[in-house]
């Protein structure tokens, strides 16, 4: 009873203490552009939260104007419950991770580590200790003495991150810095990054439009739609239960189907999404029960990926809907023969999400200032 006792009070004292990072109603304008229109949100000490969205999507914005570099034009921003809207970056708690990794080629990679502990003044006994922590952190501590230039990708962004991490932030910002890397490479360094957060426990503060990046490593998740937040939540959250028809359709690969062709396949009008993994083909006579949606149509389009194929179905109600099946047995070539024959669908009707339409769905080719 003592220990439930200590847990429960132990829970309270993290629910009262201040967010990590909190945005109250934070507006950023550049002349007639609002990159940052109204964004409220707030991170908890110790996350992992990503800032997901599409280029101009005001994600970027949101973590300049945290790291001081860009200052709101209406709003507060608040550090551990301090606001910190006026002050400038040296004023504050935070170190930014970029993805051009920004490393000086003519000094070490200890002494680029080390590098901002000299600018405090820090004894060369302590900066010492601390760059060799740092380093160990990042598992390179065997490669202090090397250059830049003698590194990989994955090892100059690592040494960035030790640099970030030396300084001993209470938040730590990091803007698409796996963007650079391969793909083999960038998903290796996602699993190490979300380790290193978690060995450190620093709160994490990460922007990337890539949905799949954001999905592995975040606690928590924002998804940014043209300047505005249109859902916060776990990944599981906000791919399951998406709120609108823009997450569904940016996080993962979604159906979104509405009015005429979904009152035939529901009985409603009101728009839904199912995800591809969940609909089944199944056999023209195949048993469909009142917890069942069923749709029939023809295969336009196969899309063999190796491990799944994605089939694309032009519904006979109107629409389309995309299927998404593992190759469990199924070859390229047997794959491939579905294409233009009838088929017919069924999935869970427990498996539909209701979404809101917004009135336009966000565009990749929105300005605004300072990147993505």
């Amino acid at each position: 009873m003592a220990e439930a006792a200590r847990t429960d009070e132990a829970r309270e004292e993290t629910s009262a203490a201040p967010a990590a990072v909190a945005l109250e109603q934070v507006v950023k304008r550049f002349g007639d552009v609002v990159a940052v229109d109204g964004v409220s949100l707030d991170v908890r000490p110790g996350e992992f939260f990503s800032l997901l969205g599409p280029s101009g999507s005001g994600k970027t914005t949101c973590l300049r104007m945290i790291a001081g570099f860009e200052l709101p034009t209406s709003g507060r921003i608040l550090l551990d419950g301090r606001d910190v809207s006026d002050l400038p970056p040296f004023a504050r708690d935070v170190n930014t991770v970029f993805q051009d990794y920004a490393l000086f080629p003519h000094m070490t990679v200890a002494q680029n580590v080390g590098y901002g502990l000299m600018v405090r003044k820090l004894p060369a006994s302590e900066r010492t200790s601390r760059v060799a922590d740092a380093l160990e952190m990042v598992r390179l501590g065997h490669l202090g003495d090397r250059k830049p230039g003698q590194l990989s990708g994955g090892q100059r962004q690592r040494v960035a991150l030790a640099r970030s991490l030396v300084m001993r932030p209470k938040v730590l910002l990091l803007d698409e810095p796996l963007g650079a890397l391969d793909l083999k490479l960038r998903q290796a360094m996602q699993i190490e990054l979300k380790e290193i957060q978690q060995e450190v426990s620093l709160t994490f503060l990460y922007v990337t439009h890539d949905q799949e990046e954001a999905l592995t490593m975040s606690d928590r998740l924002a998804v940014f739609n043209q300047g505005t937040i249109e859902q916060i939540g776990s990944p599981a959250e906000v791919y399951e239960r998406p709120a609108t028809a823009f997450v569904a359709g940016f996080i993962g690969v979604s159906n979104v189907l509405e009015g005429e062709v979904a009152a035939r396949i529901t009985g409603s009008s009101h728009a839904f999404t199912v995800r591809p993994e969940k609909i089944a083909f199944v056999p023209a006579d195949a048993e469909v029960g009142d917890s069942h949606c069923t749709a029939t149509g023809h295969v336009r389009e196969v899309v063999y990926l190796g491990a799944i194929t994605r089939y694309i179905v032009e519904l006979d109600e109107g629409g389309e809907l995309v299927v998404m099946e593992q190759n469990l047995v199924t070859s390229s070539m047997e794959a491939l023969q579905v294409r233009g024959k009838p088929v017919r669908l069924r999935w869970e009707r427990s498996n539909n999400r209701s979404v809101e339409r917004a009135g336009n769905e966000g565009s990749e080719t929105d300005p605004e200032r300072g990147g993505a």
